[in-house]
């Protein structure tokens, strides 16, 4: 790994970043900073998530509980909805059923979605500093010190960039609906294959589009961090090709380990299930395959999923490497979408 830096005509903290709208097609990068690691093989990621495992184990725990805690809403759900339906009548018992697993099941979800989001914030900060400086901090600082106070030093751009991947997940159901009514059109032998294919792969080029936008920010300081996630979101769409490229090769790596996971989990998910109660054990084989599929969604969220994001991140950073801003982007972005023009207000 070389000591590369970034170089423009301004300094780390971005300041110039704004002259470049409208004065033509290119210009030179908008950005200064350091980069130190510039490999984004999955030996270089393990690595770095091995430095940041404490991260990594926090998100496992909180997707544990919540998992252990969405067990414990479903028997609270069926168990009411059987006593009314029961004790007072039917009616009663299929609404509360249904209210209580979308209600709760959404609220549940958001809570999930935020709390995570804030874990993989702080994790995204001290891996900046790490691909970008080496150390974190002053170095005496540890890593959820760290990671918590940029992330509240940054709380602004956190939660826009939490809207902000809303928005994507909107936008791509969308176009996933889209996609699958066309394959439902043409009806051409392999079809839905293609479409699922296709589907899984945007997926994957925009599943850490936030959290590289973040650390792009972060890597690139400065007094204007809308402006920087506007800058971003431009470079990550201006450098589609490679991102796609190198998300294809993620979505079947992941795959892979996905298998191969919940295959090796199968053997503790067994263990338990001998150790519970006679009742369950007489479904052992369901029970069994259920708690594999339980702990490896948990295991590839907290572990698999960091690691492909740590690629994406390297690979953004030296992507844009003194790599010129394309300005015509901004017009692609403003046309696309309002929320891009309010991003950089």
């Amino acid at each position: 790994m070389s000591d590369m830096s970034l170089t423009n005509n301004g300094g780390r903290g971005g300041g110039g970043s704004a002259e470049w709208r409208g004065t033509g097609p290119s210009q030179g990068p908008s950005h200064s900073y350091p980069l130190l690691v510039r490999d984004h093989g999955l030996g270089t990621a393990l690595k770095l998530l091995l430095e940041t495992l404490p991260y990594a184990l926090a998100r496992w725990g909180v997707l544990l509980g919540f998992a252990a805690a969405c067990v414990v809403w479903a028997i609270v759900a069926v168990g009411g909805a059987v006593w009314l339906g029961t004790h007072v009548a039917s009616v009663f018992g299929y609404c509360w059923l249904l209210g209580i697993l979308l209600l709760g099941g959404w609220i549940w979800g958001a809570i999930l979605r935020y709390t995570v989001h804030m874990i993989a914030c702080g994790h995204v900060a001290v891996l900046t500093e790490l691909i970008t400086h080496g150390r974190i901090g002053s170095g005496t600082e540890g890593q959820f010190a760290y990671g918590r106070r940029i992330v509240m030093n940054r709380f602004g751009e956190v939660a826009v960039l939490f809207g902000l991947n809303a928005l994507i997940r909107a936008v791509l159901r969308a176009f996933h609906n889209a996609l699958d009514t066309l394959g439902e059109w043409l009806p051409a032998p392999g079809m839905k294959a293609i479409v699922g294919l296709l589907n899984t792969i945007l997926s994957a080029a925009t599943r850490y589009l936030d959290k590289v936008v973040l650390s792009y920010d972060l890597a690139r300081g400065g007094d204007d961090p809308r402006r920087n996630i506007q800058d971003g979101l431009v470079y990550y769409c201006q450098n589609a090709k490679p991102i796609l490229t190198t998300s294809v090769w993620m979505v079947i790596v992941e795959r892979v380990l996905s298998i191969l996971l919940c295959l090796l989990l199968l053997v503790p998910a067994g263990v338990v299930t001998v150790w519970l109660p006679d009742a369950v054990r007489e479904y052992g084989a369901l029970v069994t395959v259920f708690i594999a599929a339980l702990l490896a969604v948990t295991v590839r969220a907290a572990f698999i999923q960091p690691l492909f994001l740590i690629c994406m991140m390297i690979r953004f950073h030296a992507l844009i490497e003194n790599q010129p801003i394309n300005s015509t982007w901004v017009g692609y972005l403003d046309g696309l979408t309002d929320k891009f023009k309010q991003i950089g207000r």
